[in-house]
């Protein structure tokens, strides 16, 4: 069973950095794509990053790309995303999710399992 729990989430200020970790319990990720997406006030829920199950490929919107990181380490069932050069913008519930294909996706709908969520809150 996929049960994935975020982490490292905070307060921050604009430029500064924080790394948000993903932990699968389960330990069924190694097999699947995994993504990054975020909630901000107000929004709807959007895609941020995406990694294939091997780590091999990767996928970045655009207002995050050069400043944000995704990465994982499927020996620990984690999956991570290094957020540099923060903006008062990327203030948002930030989601891990399981995909239900091996690829990178920005695609909501194919991820099947989804974290509680973590806050990340940018003062200017």
């Amino acid at each position: 069973q996929v049960q994935l729990v975020e982490s490292g989430g905070g307060l921050v200020q604009a430029g500064g950095s924080l790394r948000l970790s993903c932990a699968d319990s389960g330990g069924t990720i190694s097999s699947r794509g995994m993504g990054w997406f975020r909630q901000g006030p107000g929004k709807e829920r959007e895609f941020v990053a995406a990694i294939s199950w091997s780590g091999g490929s990767t996928d970045y919107a655009d207002s995050v790309k050069g400043r944000f990181t995704i990465s994982r380490d499927n020996a620990r069932n984690m999956v991570y995303l290094q957020m540099n050069s923060l903006k008062p913008d990327d203030t948002a519930v930030y989601y891990c999710a399981r995909s239900s294909v091996v690829g990178a996706h920005r695609t909501k709908d194919i991820y099947n399992s989804w974290g509680q969520g973590t806050q990340v809150t940018v003062s200017s």
